[in-house]
């Protein structure tokens, strides 16, 4: 992949209120025990925030188990989930059942708005915080980070239309409504629906190492031919920000 297609800052003002640092630091190093990427189902949740990352995560896990990553869906008892449009998706685990996550995807979806305001939920999103080295949102999820304290006096962006949520939830994030996706370091948000998928493709290369990042379009295309009649509609990020990939713990 490409390096981040638009302007970002390469420096952000330390927050004053800091949330529990994570255990460890995500690895890139090959490993016979995978580390894991779970993907949270949930009632409501939009079929495309969960299902386009879990295209792009499964297929470089499938085709390159040398890297040493797994993925997998987990919802809160491991049962099938009725998504925004009606589609039911199934889960591989139990979040009680699952494997310790090196990252989670947090997509968004009408549901994000009964989960941020459910305390158990937020308590258990903070948990994540203190645990899982890597937290990233799809679309409105960032809405439930906010809620949970996850983006306090940090940059993010969430789906075109809830901006202002976002603001409202938490009067100190840096709304950068331009970008597909923000890289915060241990923290990435994107916007709505397809800029999962974008921001799926840079996990990919940040979670592969900078020397397969040239290679990732080739593992997996977005782009048609230039000939073909929906080259213009490919997946490909039109403004990104990374703030600080190298930061994957809190200072």
């Amino acid at each position: 992949m490409n390096s981040p297609v638009g302007e970002g800052s390469s420096h952000r003002k330390t927050p004053t209120t800091l949330l529990p640092r994570p255990a460890e630091n995500v690895t890139r190093e090959p490993s016979t025990s995978p580390h894991h990427i779970a993907i949270l189902l949930f009632d409501g949740v939009e079929e495309l925030d969960a299902v386009g990352p879990w295209e792009v995560m499964a297929h470089w896990t499938g085709n390159h188990p040398d890297d040493g990553w797994a993925v997998s869906c987990m919802s809160q008892d491991g049962l099938p989930v009725t998504a925004s449009k009606g589609l039911v998706l199934g889960a591989h685990h139990a979040i009680a059942d699952a494997p310790p996550l090196q990252v989670l995807i947090y997509p968004g979806g009408d549901g994000t708005r009964r989960l941020l305001r459910d305390p158990k939920h937020l308590e258990w999103v903070r948990a994540q915080r203190a645990t899982v080295p890597l937290m990233t949102s799809v679309c409105t999820g960032a809405l439930v980070y906010a809620a949970a304290g996850l983006l306090r006096e940090r940059p993010a962006t969430t789906y075109w239309a809830a901006m202002d949520e976002l603001r409202g939830l938490d009067p100190t994030v840096q709304v950068r409504p331009a970008d597909r996706w923000v890289d915060d370091g241990d923290l990435i948000t994107s916007a709505g629906v397809s800029a999962g998928i974008d921001m799926a493709l840079h996990l990919v290369a940040r979670l592969a190492g900078p020397e397969q990042r040239p290679a990732s379009p080739a593992r997996h295309p977005v782009r048609p031919p230039a000939t073909h009649p929906l080259s213009k509609m490919s997946s490909v990020p039109s403004h990104a920000s990374t703030t600080n990939p190298q930061r994957t713990g809190r200072r």
